[in-house]
């Protein structure tokens, strides 16, 4: 039934109820946009036309009723072989479940309720119709703690083919009037004793008859005076005890006349001058026997002796007869007695072979229900275990026992009536929801709390956040008190680690990306990071993040360098630290690529070697290289886009050979390679020559010569070459 659309416009959302007689669904009214309750009729019903035609004519009557303790009917329709009812929603549970969870009620909650029942029977009743199945069932309390009465006129419907089918008299036998058991008429006063079962029930936690049978429970509402209420639980006022006494008569005619007066009794019952009122009594309890059947006291037979003095033989001849007759009797009398006497001692006696011991009945309310039958075993007796569902009652514990006290006979069948817990609920499937959806809306509705779920997350081809299993499983029952839900919940697909593609070719790439099962995305641009031809960037998954199988990654190749690039090389001659020992050699760059980048590997020299370094430049990035020397830094390079080199010599380092891209005395820099030529020839002679005739003796080093070839002999700054030493 679930997303079934009724009549064009009810949409069957979810399951949320149900009987013998039909089962009770949520559902949206597309027409008008609101939550409705639909109940359609169980399919064993579907073809008994007798019935479908009475269940229509009752459920039409009872929309006529429009009062606001009463859910109201929408709609009743038929689609294909679904007969259906549509009514009020109401957001809240049923006075069942109020009791079960909290019973006994307090006094003024009860009454207050049991009031707004009686208002809705007394309006349903001046419009001729008779509920006649009131139980905590068909009562419904609303989120605001307002009372609704729902079912009107279906239960006069289901008596026709229902009333004699042992699964569905069950659900509401504890609640039938006698008349109603009797299968007589029936009529307002069935529904307020039914109305008193309910109240019964809501102070004292228990109903009035139970049995092993509905049949034995039907004949204790027949026969069987209910246990008085205050006996139960003596926080009852005797006001209210004496509503729930009149409610239960035997005999309509001693019930109230009307909801109305029942109504009035409920308003009125805790005012301070009633609490404390005398207990009801009813007439038939003091009626007399007939008068044919009284023990009636009959006067002695006397009679009159005269004597008659003339005569005297006459009484000479009478006196000894009259004397002897009362011999006979006296004889019949003793030997009558005797064999009375006789007969009953051989009564006793039999009696006293045969008969069965009685013995006193243990209440084992409250034990363990094998405690209690090892209890009743000790003294003899049987037990028989009925279980009912309970909230408050631990599992397996006895709740009620009949009979609850007195003296059997020994063997004797005792009924324990043992609870099942709270009534077990069906888990419903959240295979494919939103696991959002189910922790924020259907755990509330379900009343279980946050706490009692555990989420495992998985690998699974749904999206994240997908529930893909579920314990207990789908349809299991299930106690919303203790259950432990855990929930396996899509992570997505399977993660792996990016790979490198930077520094790649584009092929080389897109080898890489299949073997993971990457689809690649190719850009190319211009850019100084990578030459032409390979990959300088990866988007939107850098090396080492996770990403899914059969995930997008874009791919930028280069183009080359842009056109306003340029690439000068830079050739520096150096020296190890002390000729003819080993040093490393270790240089770094920055450049339009990038900054401090490693130029090849370390190299070992032992003696004075060229290295040809090549930047690539921009008009807005200058290059810049380090030299550095068993791990220390000697010397440093600027080289501007313009390409004028200069250099910053280090201060303090052992000399080392003529700096390359050295210059002639006197003239103008010269290119890069004539510079290292020109700059060892010349630094050397003219440095010497020079530096002796127009400055002073140049430090060692390696710049030196450069200066010096260029200036003539000036000073060098930090270590001029060798040609510039004197």
């Amino acid at each position: 039934m679930i997303g079934q659309v009724l009549g064009g416009r009810y949409e069957i959302l979810d399951r949320i109820g149900g009987g013998g007689m039909a089962l009770v669904y949520k559902g949206h009214d597309i027409l008008l946009s609101r939550k409705v309750a639909v109940k359609v009729l169980r399919q064993q019903y579907v073809h008994d036309e007798e019935f479908i035609r009475r269940f229509r004519r009752e459920a039409q009557a009872a929309a006529s009723l429009s009062h606001p303790n009463v859910v109201s009917i929408y709609d009743v329709g038929q689609e294909d072989e679904i007969h259906y009812i549509v009514m009020e929603y109401i957001e809240g549970k049923t006075l069942n479940d109020l009791i079960k969870e909290r019973s006994p009620l307090p006094v003024d909650e009860s009454t207050r309720i049991a009031a707004q029942i009686c208002d809705a029977l007394d309006h349903a009743h001046h419009n001729q119709i008779i509920h006649r199945d009131i139980k905590p069932h068909n009562i419904l309390i609303g989120k605001n703690g307002r009372v609704k009465v729902t079912d009107f006129g279906i239960a006069r419907a289901a008596d026709a083919s229902q009333i004699t089918q042992t699964g569905s008299v069950v659900g509401s036998v504890h609640y039938f009037s006698p008349e109603h058991a009797k299968g007589t008429l029936t009529g307002a006063q069935s529904d307020l004793y039914s109305l008193g079962i309910v109240l019964y029930q809501m102070l004292t936690g228990r109903l009035p008859f139970l049995g092993e049978s509905p049949i034995s429970v039907a004949l204790k509402h027949l026969q069987e005076d209910v246990e008085e209420p205050r006996k139960v639980n003596p926080l009852i006022p005797q006001s209210v005890e004496n509503i729930i006494l009149k409610s239960m008569r035997k005999k309509p005619e001693e019930r109230y006349r009307s909801a109305k007066e029942m109504l009035q009794d409920l308003d009125t019952c805790l005012q301070p001058e009633r609490r404390n009122e005398a207990k009801i009594k009813f007439s038939s309890d003091d009626e007399l026997y007939d008068d044919s059947e009284k023990t009636r006291v009959l006067p002695a037979i006397r009679g009159d002796y005269t004597p008659v003095a003339d005569h005297d033989d006459e009484e000479d001849d009478e006196t000894p007869r009259k004397r002897r007759g009362w011999i006979k009797p006296v004889v019949w009398t003793v030997v009558t007695l005797v064999l009375l006497g006789l007969m009953m001692a051989g009564v006793m006696y039999v009696q006293k072979l045969i008969e069965v011991p009685e013995i006193e009945i243990p209440n084992v309310v409250g034990m363990n229900v094998q405690e209690a039958q090892k209890a009743l075993q000790d003294k003899n007796m049987s037990s028989k275990v009925v279980t009912q569902s309970n909230a408050q009652t631990p599992k397996d514990i006895v709740m009620q026992q009949d009979p609850t006290s007195g003296r059997v006979k020994v063997n004797n069948i005792i009924t324990l009536y043992v609870s099942d817990g709270p009534e077990k609920k069906r888990m419903p499937d959240w295979k494919g929801k939103s696991v959002n959806d189910v922790l924020n809306t259907e755990l509330l509705r379900l009343g279980i709390n946050k706490a009692q779920v555990k989420q495992e997350a998985t690998f699974g081809n749904e999206e994240p956040g997908t529930i893909l299993a579920q314990t207990p499983a789908a349809d299991e029952e299930y106690d919303p008190k203790t259950v432990e839900i855990k929930l396996s919940v899509s992570k997505g697909k399977e993660q792996i680690e990016m790979p490198n593609l930077i520094g790649l070719t584009e092929a080389a790439a897109q080898s890489r990306a299949k073997l993971n099962d990457l689809k690649l995305v190719v850009q190319q641009e211009a850019t100084f990071k990578k030459p032409r031809g390979q990959v300088f960037d990866q988007h939107p998954y850098k090396p080492g993040e996770l990403v899914s199988p059969g995930a997008e990654v874009k791919i930028f190749v280069s183009t080359g360098y842009p056109d306003t690039a340029k690439e000068i090389t830079v050739t520096k001659m150096i020296a190890p630290s002390e000729k003819g020992k080993e040093s490393t050699i270790e240089i770094k760059y920055s450049d339009a690529r990038g900054d401090d980048l490693e130029w090849d590997k370390p190299r070992k020299i032992t003696d004075a070697q060229s290295f040809d370094i090549k930047l690539v430049l921009s008009p807005d990035k200058d290059g810049q290289i380090q030299y550095f020397r068993d791990g220390k830094r000697i010397d440093i390079d600027t080289v501007p886009y313009s390409g004028k080199t200069t250099s910053s010599p280090v201060s303090g380092v052992p000399s080392g050979p003529p700096a390359s891209g050295g210059q002639q005395p006197g003239g103008a820099a010269g290119s890069t390679t004539n510079g290292a030529t020109n700059g060892n020839t010349n630094g050397t002679t003219n440095g010497t020559t020079n530096g002796a005739t127009n400055g002073t003796k140049p430090p060692a080093g390696t710049t030196g010569g450069t200066t010096g070839g260029t200036t003539g002999g000036q000073p060098g700054t930090t270590n001029p070459g060798a040609g510039g030493r004197n």
